[in-house]
C-alpha cells in the first residue's frame, strides 16, 4: 500500500501509483475490471483486483466501496465537448477521488490534460462510439496496413503524454508487438495475453447477462442464479395474494391481540360513546 495525497490534498492510501503501474510494464501483469456501485468496487478490491474503472455520475460511490484500489472515471466526448470543459471535468474527477481519467479523445486533448498533470488512459482500437470510421463493430489490426495505423496511434497517444491505453478487440498478434514498442501500460480488452494489464467488465466475469462478447469469459453464472431469485419472487407474490384473498394470512400467530380483560373493557366503552 502506496501512501499518497488525492488531488484534493487530503492524505490517501493507494495499492497502485502512476509509477507503480509504469513500473509493472514488462514485470508484472495489472488486472482490472468495472464498478457501478460501492458493493462491486468493494467486491472488486476484497479480491485483490488491481484497477478499477467506472462512471464518473458513479464515482463517490465506487470510491467509498474502494478506498485503496486505483481508480480511473471517464470523460465522455459528447458531453464535455471543448477542451475548457474537459480540462474542467478531469479537474474535478480527480478531486472526486479518481486516480485517471478516461479520455477517448484526439492526442491534443490527452496533450493537453497530460501537461496539467492529469494521468490519461486513451482508447484504441474497437470504440463503440466511433467505430463508424472503422466500419462497425468488428477486430482490428486483422491485416498488417491496419496493425500499421494502430502503431502509429498508439505513438501518437503516447507522445502526448497518456499514461495507458485501453486496446480493446484488436488482433493478439498485433497488440503483443505493439504493447512491447511503447512506454504506454497497455489494457488488453479482447486483445489477448500481450498487454501489460487485463481488463473484463464485471457483468461478464460474473456471467450477469445471457450471452457475452466472444472475449468474454464467464467465471460464474449469477444470470441463472437472478432468474431463479426472480422465479421465486413472482411465486412468493402470487402466493401471498392468495393467501390474503383466502383470508388465511394474517394468521393469529402474526398478530397480537388485546387480553381477555381488556377486550371485554374496551368493548364496553364502545357501546356507551
Amino acid at each position: 500500500m502506496k501512501r499518497t495525497f488525492d488531488f484534493s490534498g487530503a492524505p490517501a492510501e493507494r495499492s497502485l501509483t502512476i509509477k507503480c503501474i509504469r513500473d509493472a510494464k514488462g514485470t508484472r501483469k495489472l488486472v482490472q475490471t468495472t464498478a457501478n456501485n460501492a458493493a462491486e468496487a468493494s467486491m472488486a478490491e476484497a479480491a485483490g483486483i488491481d484497477m478499477i474503472v467506472g462512471p464518473a455520475q458513479l464515482l463517490p460511490d465506487f470510491r467509498k466501496g474502494a478506498p485503496r484500489t486505483f481508480v480511473t472515471s471517464g470523460v465522455h466526448m459528447w458531453q464535455f465537448p471543448t477542451p475548457d470543459e474537459i480540462l474542467r471535468q478531469a479537474f474535478a474527477l480527480r478531486e472526486g477521488g479518481a486516480d485517471a481519467i478516461y479520455c477517448p479523445r484526439e492526442p491534443e486533448i490527452v496533450e493537453m490534460l497530460s501537461r496539467a498533470k492529469v494521468p490519461v488512459m486513451g482508447h484504441l482500437g474497437l470504440v463503440p462510439r466511433t467505430s463508424t470510421w472503422t466500419g462497425g463493430i468488428r477486430a482490428l489490426g486483422k491485416t498488417a496496413d491496419e496493425a500499421k495505423q494502430l502503431y502509429r496511434a498508439f505513438k501518437d497517444l503516447e507522445n502526448a503524454g497518456a499514461v495507458m491505453v485501453e486496446a480493446e478487440v484488436i488482433a493478439a498478434d498485433a497488440l503483443t508487438e505493439i504493447a512491447q514498442r511503447t512506454t504506454l501500460s497497455v489494457i488488453s480488452l479482447g486483445s489477448g495475453p500481450g498487454g501489460d494489464i487485463d481488463y473484463l467488465f464485471q457483468s461478464d466475469i460474473c456471467g450477469e447477462t445471457e450471452t457475452r462478447p466472444r472475449h468474454a469469459r464467464a467465471f460464474a453464472d449469477l444470470h441463472a442464479m437472478q432468474k431463479q431469485m426472480d422465479a421465486e419472487r413472482l411465486c412468493a407474490l402470487k402466493s401471498y395474494r392468495a393467501s390474503v384473498l383466502d383470508q388465511s394470512f394474517p394468521a393469529p400467530q402474526e398478530t397480537v391481540s388485546m387480553p381477555e380483560r381488556e377486550k371485554e373493557d374496551f368493548k364496553e366503552w364502545l357501546a356507551q360513546v
